[in-house]
């Protein structure tokens, strides 16, 4: 009896986790019922199955190897299995309060914090409203994109309507936010990209298919306000803030942005913008401590948006 191909795959999972050294495809087929005799058929259902593997967050390795086959694979066991945590009091207690201020978007997400020993929904400060919301399409995207960092592959999505070839460096979170930073291929720089503007889910390369070049600074190219992190032109934005905020706003962004300081306290900030709708947001964030007064065109919008929120709230 011919294995379906849901028996081969945990089959072959099985062969990866056991073996101390690469296998060749051929041992593989050896090892594992199900695959083609053919040398072009059992290539295709292999790649198939490995495939599904790594979009099920399987670490499948490819690794030189001596002979013709010059190609080997294994699972990595420490990458694969969870380690025991040993959790303390207080470790435990943060882990809960993790799970109560993020909301993972599905049910199994949940349930996977729970198994770490978090307490259950509906339990203590579960109950509270989530101060982070992440979506499943987003958690996906994160899934790929530490793949993709761990096996060290370059990863290709679409970005504002256009395909981008991306070695990545790293994943930061701020202001609520996931970005990945990396090398764009098409634009030769350090470029940041916004997770959750990602318009489909990335797809990795071969492990080490990521270069990046030499001296590449991973940190420099996240250290910019979320306003610079479009791919729009650049527009010279001016800020007015008032007293009461200025101090922060200045501890901020840092006093290079200052553009006038008032004798009434308030100051005149200069910003240079390429997303011009995280500075419209950053704005409103400041209430009415803050407004743009130029360009007229980037005031427009601020105006239309809160327009749009007072015809909302009346």
């Amino acid at each position: 009896m011919v294995p379906d191909r849901l028996e081969r795959v945990t089959d072959l999972l099985l062969v990866l986790l056991d073996t101390p050294r690469p296998l060749s495809l051929r041992e593989i087929a050896d090892r594992v019922p199900g695959y083609p005799t053919g040398h072009g058929a059992r290539r295709q259902a292999f790649e198939r199955d490995k495939r599904l593997l790594r979009d099920e967050g399987v670490p499948v390795l490819v690794e030189p190897i001596g002979g013709d086959d010059q190609l080997g694979y294994r699972v990595d066991p420490e990458q694969y299995y969870l380690p025991a945590l040993d959790l303390g009091p207080a470790e435990q207690a943060a882990l809960n309060l993790a799970v109560a201020g993020v909301h993972l978007g599905e049910p199994t997400a949940g349930e996977a914090l729970t198994k770490l020993g978090a307490l259950g929904a509906g339990r203590g400060a579960t109950a509270s409203a989530p101060v982070v919301g992440l979506a499943t399409t987003e958690l996906a995207r994160l899934a790929a994109l530490h793949d993709a960092l761990r096996h060290q592959a370059v990863v290709e999505f679409p970005y504002r309507g256009e395909k981008r070839t991306v070695d990545p460096a790293g994943l930061r979170f701020t202001r609520g936010r996931w970005y990945l930073v990396g090398y764009d291929r098409g634009r030769s720089g350090g470029r940041t990209f916004r997770v959750d503007r990602m318009e489909a889910a990335p797809t990795a390369g071969e492990p080490g298919t990521a270069a990046l070049p030499a001296g590449f600074d991973a940190a420099g190219a996240f250290a910019r306000d979320p306003w610079q992190f479009g791919a729009g032109d650049e527009v010279v934005v001016d800020v007015e803030v008032d007293a009461v905020a200025a101090g922060s706003v200045v501890a901020e962004l840092g006093p290079s942005v200052v553009a006038e300081r008032r004798s009434d306290g308030s100051v005149l900030v200069r910003l240079t913008v390429n997303d011009e709708e995280a500075l419209v947001r950053w704005v409103l964030g400041l209430l009415d401590h803050a407004e743009i007064v130029a360009p007229a065109e980037v005031r427009a919008r601020l105006v239309d948006r809160l327009a749009a929120l007072a015809a909302v709230t009346s």
